[in-house]
């Protein structure tokens, strides 16, 4: 049962993003039943996002509502009912492979509200080659999310390089003095590279939440906030 459980079902209205169901430490019949809820509330029609699903949570979420999509790098993220394209392009670029799983849940995340993702992996400063490789790729889009971990210095060399909007990402990735994404965070709060936003560590759901705010004032021309 999710007693505890009081639902936002307007919260889409309010600020253009639904609830997020985060599974972690809930029961298997507890996300079953939240889910199942907010696919019904709202009206039936807005995105379900649900983040941090274990495997014992995935199977049960699974046979609830088939038609999810799935994170395919950890199977950690679902969502259901996407939203219609939004007109608008983000860039989820991780440093490595071992940021997938934060880089997994924002894209997801963001294709739920409706936008295009480019996803670019593997591509930190230690080979900057990579990242300069790849630079083209980003010229189009509206907003980039860089993910990373170690010291956290990709988004301060984006930064130097691409003009859009960037969201930044620390992961509790890191040999030494990586201290679970405690310096990667506090090296991209320090950037010297001006205008960067730093969400908490591992947390791609709030960048992709950040991402979305951007991408919505930014299509529209103006803030369109929904009026309550």
């Amino acid at each position: 049962m999710d007693a505890e459980a009081r639902l936002d079902l307007n919260r889409s209205s309010r600020i253009d993003l639904p609830e997020a169901i985060y599974c972690q430490s809930k029961t298997p019949d507890q996300c079953v039943s939240i889910v199942a809820r907010l696919l019904e509330g709202a009206g039936g029609e807005d995105a379900v996002v649900a983040t941090r699903i274990t495997a014992e949570q995935r199977g049960p979420l699974a046979t609830l509502a088939p038609t999810a999509s799935i994170d395919g790098a950890t199977l950690s993220t679902m969502t259901w009912r996407h939203r219609g394209p939004s007109g608008a392009t983000a860039a989820v670029v991780a440093a490595g492979t071992s940021d997938l799983a934060v880089a997994g849940e924002c894209r997801l995340t963001l294709q739920a509200m409706g936008h295009d993702v480019v996803p670019l992996t593997d591509v930190g400063v230690a080979g900057l080659h990579r990242l300069m490789d790849v630079l083209p790729e980003l010229e189009p889009v509206d907003v980039i999310i860089a993910i990373a971990g170690m010291e956290g210095a990709l988004p301060t060399v984006l930064a130097g390089l691409v003009p859009q909007p960037i969201v930044a990402v620390p992961t509790s990735v890191g040999y030494g003095t990586a201290f679970e994404g405690q310096t990667a965070l506090m090296s991209m709060m320090t950037s010297c590279a001006p205008g960067i936003a730093v969400v908490g560590i591992d947390n791609g759901y709030g960048a992709a939440c950040a991402a979305h705010r951007i991408l919505r004032t930014a299509t529209s021309g103006q803030s369109q906030r929904p009026k309550s």
